[in-house]
């Protein structure tokens, strides 16, 4: 049987940019989420892990090296198939904008059927993405996998083995640097955790308005 860990990748700056980044180049997890990585990288350091994949974007990257970091022995390999959807001409626009297209309603309740404007449809992502797993599987059998991908990537990798319908797997939910663990076997698959997000460290509180305006008044003085 082998086992793998679902890892989505920590926090980067692009989440409060409120824009789409899919596969754009250099996005890089934030202080915050270097913190997040590097908490999850200490839970996992006594699961005797027998290989740690990545897509192929840095902010899972940056993420799968903290976890093997306790790991000398163990390099992170790269794997496409596990990469963020392709969005196409969607990428780096800004969500506000998304929201009014048309084909932004079919994604929410109709996935199935979406195709992103230069990019790939949902079914595509999730084809390559199971097929993906199943390699790994045949790869490592009896071992335990670290596979560090995306938000939609894992949603699509849990519905198949589910057994859920790909118009409903937008109810599942993946949280940065969140954890999520499936096994399979010559049977049925086993999905045993699904988002667990328990080692992750409280965000920063932040600073109200008013306590913003009185440190700019205090500069003044």
């Amino acid at each position: 049987m082998a086992e793998f860990l679902l890892i989505r990748h920590a926090e980067n700056d692009w989440v409060s940019t409120g824009r789409l980044a899919g596969w754009t180049p250099g996005v890089h997890l934030n202080a915050h989420g270097r913190l997040q990585a590097a908490t999850l990288g200490e839970r996992l350091a006594g699961m005797h892990l027998g290989a740690i994949y990545a897509s192929p974007l840095e902010r899972a990257v940056e993420t799968a090296e903290a976890i093997a970091a306790p790991y000398p022995g163990l390099v992170v390999q790269l794997l496409e198939g596990v990469g963020e959807v392709r969005f196409g001409r969607w990428e780096g626009k800004p969500l506000s904008k998304l929201r009014r297209q048309p084909l932004w309603g079919a994604v929410q309740s109709y996935p199935s059927r979406v195709a992103f404007p230069g990019g790939e449809t949902f079914r595509q992502a999730q084809a390559r993405a199971v097929e993906a797993i199943e390699q790994l599987a045949a790869r490592h059998p009896q071992q335990r996998i670290a596979v560090v991908s995306h938000s939609d990537v894992i949603k699509l990798i849990l519905a198949h083995f589910l057994g859920l319908h790909l118009d409903l797997f937008q109810r599942i939910e993946i949280a940065p640097a969140s954890l999520s663990l499936l096994y399979l076997a010559a049977g049925r698959p086993a999905i045993r955790c699904i988002n667990d997000t328990s080692h992750l460290p409280p965000r920063p509180a932040q600073p109200s308005k008013e306590g913003i305006w009185r440190r700019a008044l205090l500069k003044k003085l």
